[in-house]
C-alpha cells in the first residue's frame, strides 16, 4: 500500500474520457475536468476510488497449479489459489516458459492480439508494449484484426464505400450538420455517453451540444431503437421503437416506396452507384414474388407500415443524413444494415454532400465528426510482425477450442492455429467477449495464460501469471489523438500501488532475459521515449512555421494546441465532386449497391447485395424477451467498475437492467428488485429499473459488470453482479466478417426472491507465500 499523500498542486493529465487535472487534498486525489470542457464525462471521477482499492494487484502472483505441475491444460484456472512471488523469480519464469514455447512450437504458438482499450497515453499503451516486445523477442505473434465494436462494419465498408477510416472519419461533421442537415435518421441512435469517450483522448465534449443547436435550427432528428434514451431528451421528439435487428427490413421499405413513388435519384444511382438494377430486382421482388415493401416489413419491424410510408415520403428533396450505430452490426447478419443504411442514402443522392449522406457509427465514439490535426501525433512503433496467422478478433474462443480448424472470413478459407500461450495486457475479455462460460473452457485449453492487470478482473483471476502494472496516473506519458486539437503532457499523480511497474519496465526486464534488450529498449528510459514521440510533433510544427516549443516547455505548460484541417468531406465528398477523377477504392470505383466481389465469395449469410435474412436467435415462449447488452454510462467498457461513479450507479451492488411496465408486471417485478436473467448459455442477477423509455419485449442490460461467479467450481455458475455475456452468443455475423455478435439474444426474466449473494468481484483471490497451504 502506498503511504498518505501530501497535499499538491493539480497537475495535468488525460484519458479516453476526457482531459483533467489532478491534485491532492486530505489524502485524497480530487480530479478537476479541463476548464474547456463544455460537457464533461463524469467518468473521470472514477479514478479517485480506484487508486488505491482493495481489487488492486500489489505483487506478482502465479497461479498455483501451474507453479506445481508446469504448464498444460487446466481446468483450474478460475479457480485456484495464487503464490506470490518476487519480480526476479516470476520473471524467469516467465522468460523461461516463452522460450519453451517457441522452441517447441514457434511464435505461431503464441497469441498475443491482447484486445482491449489500455489507456490514453501514446507510449505506455498496453498493446503496443507487448506486440513491440513479441515482435523483438519472438519474431512475432498470431494476431487479432478488427473489433468488436466494429467487426463488421470494418469489413463491409471497404468493399462497399473505401476505407473504414475514410468513410467514418473523414465523411460527414458535425459543424456542417448543425448548418445544413434537415432529417437525421439515427438507426441506433447516437447516445451522448458513448460520443464522450474517444480513442486516444478528448478535450472538448462537443456532441450534445451540436444536437441541441441543429435541432433548433429545425433539423429533425428521429431515433430509429428499442431505446428512447438513444437520443438526447432535448432533441428526443419523434421515437420509433422498431424491434432489436429488424433495422434493414424498414430500411428496404423506405427504398421501396422511393421507388414506387419515383421518388429515388436515378441520376445518382446511374452516375455514382454500381449494381443498382440488381438491387432493384429484390427489392422490388421480380425474383422472389416478395416486394419489400412496408406492409412486408411491418410484422418484422413492429412498426405500422403507415408510418413507414409517411418516414420514406419526408424524405425526397431534403438534405437528410442516415447514420447507423455500432450497435446495428454487433449482432446477426450485422453487414445487412450497413450496407443498406448506405444504399438507402445512395437511393436520395446524398451521398458527399455537407451535412447530408451516410455517416457510419455517428455518435459512437467522439473521433468521429470532428476535424483532423495537420500535425501528427507519433505512437511507440511495434517492430514487425513475422507471423501471417491472424484470426477476426471476436473469433478467439472459437481459435482456443478448434486448433487445425477451418474458417471462413472475408472470401478467404483459413485455419486456425494451435496456440499454447496467450499473453494479455491492457484488455479484459471477460468484459467484451460473449458466452463466458464457452471462454472460460477456451482458456482451459491453453498451456500458459499471461495477464499484465491492474486490477483483478477475471481475466487476471484466469492467468497462470498474474503481473501488476501501473495505471495510468501513476506513470507519465503524452496525450493526444488524430482528431482532438489538445496534446496533453501527462503528470504523474500517485505512486505505483504495491509492487505494481510500468508494462514498459516489465518488457524491458523480459527482453533482457530473452537477449532482445537493445532491440525493444533501444537504449531508451521512458523519459527519453516520451521526448523521442514528442520530436515528430515539433518538427511538423516547425515545417508548417507554427509555434513549435521543445519538450521541456510543453511538459512546464502541460499542453499544446495543435492546428487541425479544415473540414473537406473526406474521399466521399472528392467522389461527388468529381466520379471519373476521384473514384473510391472499391472494386468498381463507385459505391457498390451490388458487389461482384462479395457475391463470388458464395456465402448465404452475406450475398451480393443487401437483403433481410431473419435471424436464428428469436423470441420463444423459453426465452422470450429479447436482450439488448449495450454500452455502460457509468464506466469505459469494464474499466474501473470498482471506481466511485461506476459504483454509485449500481443498485444494491449489483449492475442495473431497464424493463417496460408490461413485462416487468407480468413477472411481479418491482422497480428496484433483483431479478435473475437466464438462458440456454447462463444466467446473471441484476437490479430492476422499470421504465417506459425500453419498449415492450425488450430488456437491456449494459456490459462492463465484473463477471462474478457465486460458485467458481460450478462450470454454468450464477453471474450475482450482473454481466450480461454470460448470456450473449458466441457466434459470428457472418462468413464474411465473423464479427460480434454479443449486442442482441433472447432470455427469459424472473424475479429473484433468494438469499441475495455478495459480490465477490472486487475481493482478491487466496493467495499464499511460496511452499504454505491456504488457510482452510
Amino acid at each position: 500500500m502506498t503511504d498518505r499523500m501530501k497535499d499538491s498542486p493539480a497537475k495535468p493529465h488525460s484519458s479516453h474520457w476526457g482531459a483533467f487535472s489532478g491534485a491532492w487534498k486530505d489524502d485524497r486525489l480530487v480530479i478537476v475536468p479541463h476548464p474547456i470542457d463544455p460537457d464533461p464525462n463524469p467518468i473521470i471521477q472514477n479514478f479517485p476510488e480506484a487508486l488505491r482499492h482493495k481489487a488492486r494487484i500489489a505483487r506478482p502472483m502465479v497461479r498455483r497449479g501451474w507453479l506445481e505441475n508446469g504448464p498444460g491444460k487446466d481446468t483450474r484456472r478460475g479457480r485456484d489459489e495464487f503464490v506470490e512471488m518476487e519480480w526476479d523469480e516470476v520473471l524467469d519464469l516467465l522468460a523461461g516458459e516463452l522460450k519453451r514455447v517457441t522452441d517447441k512450437h514457434g511464435a505461431r504458438a503464441v497469441y498475443g492480439g491482447s484486445y482491449g482499450w489500455s489507456s490514453a497515453g501514446r507510449f505506455h499503451h498496453a498493446q503496443s508494449q507487448l506486440h513491440r516486445f513479441l515482435n523483438a523477442a519472438l519474431g512475432g505473434y498470431v494476431r487479432s484484426v478488427n473489433s468488436y465494436s466494429a467487426g463488421a462494419s470494418m469489413v463491409i465498408l471497404p468493399h462497399i464505400l473505401g476505407n473504414y477510416d475514410d468513410v467514418s472519419r473523414k465523411n460527414v461533421a458535425w459543424e456542417d450538420i448543425v448548418q445544413y442537415t434537415d432529417v437525421i435518421l439515427a438507426f441506433g441512435g447516437m447516445n451522448t455517453k458513448n460520443s464522450r469517450v474517444a480513442s486516444g483522448g478528448i478535450s472538448r465534449h462537443t456532441e450534445h451540444g451540436d444536437m441541441i443547436a441543429a435541432s433548433q435550427r429545425g433539423c429533425e432528428l428521429v431515433l430509429i431503437g428499442p431505446l428512447k434514451t438513444d437520443l438526447p431528451d432535448e432533441v428526443n421528439k419523434e421515437w420509433l421503437p422498431i424491434r432489436p435487428g429488424t433495422d434493414t427490413a424498414m430500411m428496404l421499405a423506405l427504398a421501396h416506396t422511393l421507388v414506387m413513388d419515383n421518388a429515388h435519384d436515378r441520376t445518382f444511382l446511374d452516375s455514382h452507384c454500381s449494381g443498382w438494377a440488381t438491387f432493384e430486382d429484390y427489392l422490388m421482388g421480380r425474383g422472389d414474388g416478395q416486394p419489400k415493401d412496408a406492409a412486408w416489413a411491418a410484422p418484422i419491424t413492429g412498426l405500422k407500415d403507415d408510418e413507414m410510408l409517411a418516414m420514406a415520403r419526408r424524405l425526397p428533396g431534403r438534405r437528410v443524413l442516415v447514420t447507423v450505430a455500432h450497435s446495428l452490426q454487433r449482432a446477426e447478419h450485422g453487414e445487412q444494415p450497413v450496407w443498406m443504411a448506405s444504399v438507402l442514402a445512395a437511393m436520395l443522392g446524398q451521398h458527399g454532400l455537407p451535412g447530408g449522406g451516410y455517416s457510419y457509427a455517428l455518435g459512437a465514439i467522439a473521433n468521429y465528426g470532428r476535424r483532423h490535426n495537420a500535425v501528427p501525433i507519433a505512437a511507440f512503433n511495434q517492430l514487425r510482425n513475422n507471423v501471417s496467422e491472424f484470426i477476426p478478433v471476436a473469433r478467439v474462443s472459437d481459435m482456443l477450442l478448434n486448433p487445425g480448424a477451418p474458417f471462413d472470413y472475408n472470401g478467404e478459407r483459413m485455419t486456425y492455429p494451435d496456440i499454447k500461450l496467450v499473453y494479455w495486457a491492457g484488455g479484459n475479455p471477460f468484459h467484451h467477449h460473449q458466452d463466458l462460460n464457452r471462454l472460460r473452457r477456451a482458456f482451459a485449453e491453453v498451456d500458459t495464460l499471461v495477464v499484465h492487470e491492474i486490477a483483478w478482473t477475471a481475466t487476471a483471476r484466469h492467468a497462470d501469471i498474474v503481473l501488476p502494472c501501473t495505471m495510468t496516473l501513476e506513470r507519465e506519458d503524452i496525450g493526444g489523438a488524430p482528431t482532438d486539437p489538445l496534446m496533453i503532457a501527462m503528470h504523474r499523480l500517485a505512486e505505483p500501488f504495491g509492487e505494481a511497474r510500468d508494462d514498459y519496465e516489465i518488457f524491458s526486464d523480459l527482453a533482457e532475459r530473452m537477449g532482445c534488450a537493445e532491440a525493444f529498449t533501444e537504449g531508451r528510459t521512458t523519459q527519453q521515449w516520451l521526448r523521442f514521440l514528442y520530436q515528430t510533433t515539433q518538427d511538423a510544427l516547425a515545417a508548417r512555421g507554427f509555434d513549435a516549443p521543445d519538450f521541456d516547455t510543453f511538459w512546464e505548460r502541460g499542453e499544446i494546441t495543435l492546428p487541425q484541417l479544415p473540414i473537406d468531406g473526406g474521399s466521399i465528398r472528392a467522389f461527388r465532386d468529381d466520379p471519373a477523377g476521384k473514384p473510391l477504392p472499391t472494386a468498381s470505383g463507385r459505391i457498390e449497391i451490388y458487389s461482384e466481389r462479395i457475391a463470388g465469395f458464395g456465402y448465404a449469410d452475406c450475398p451480393g447485395h443487401p437483403v433481410w435474412l431473419p435471424p436464428v436467435d428469436v423470441v420463444d415462449d423459453a426465452n422470450p424477451l429479447q436482450l439488448v447488452a449495450n454500452q455502460p454510462a457509468s464506466r469505459l467498457h469494464s474499466q474501473f467498475d470498482f471506481g466511485g461513479h461506476s459504483a454509485a450507479e449500481k443498485r444494491r451492488g449489483r449492475e442495473v437492467a431497464r424493463m417496460h411496465p408490461t413485462d416487468a408486471a407480468a413477472r411481479d417485478i418491482a422497480d428496484g428488485d433483483i431479478a435473475k436473467l437466464f438462458n440456454a448459455r447462463g444466467a446473471c442477477l441484476a437490479a430492476i429499473a422499470v421504465t417506459e423509455d425500453v419498449m415492450a419485449g425488450v430488456i437491456q442490460l449494459p456490459t462492463g459488470a465484473w463477471y462474478d461467479p457465486q460458485d467458481a467450481e460450478d462450470d454454468m455458475p450464477l453471474c450475482v453482479h450482473g454481466n450480461p455475456n454470460v448470456l450473449t452468443r458466441d457466434v459470428g455475423t457472418s462468413r464474411l466478417a465473423q464479427g460480434c455478435t454479443g449486442q442482441l439474444t433472447t432470455v427469459q426474466v424472473e424475479k429473484f426472491t433468494g438469499n441475495l449473494p455478495p459480490i465477490q468481484a472486487f475481493d482478491p483471490p487466496v493467495a499464499v507465500k511460496p511452499g504454505l497451504q491456504a488457510a482452510e
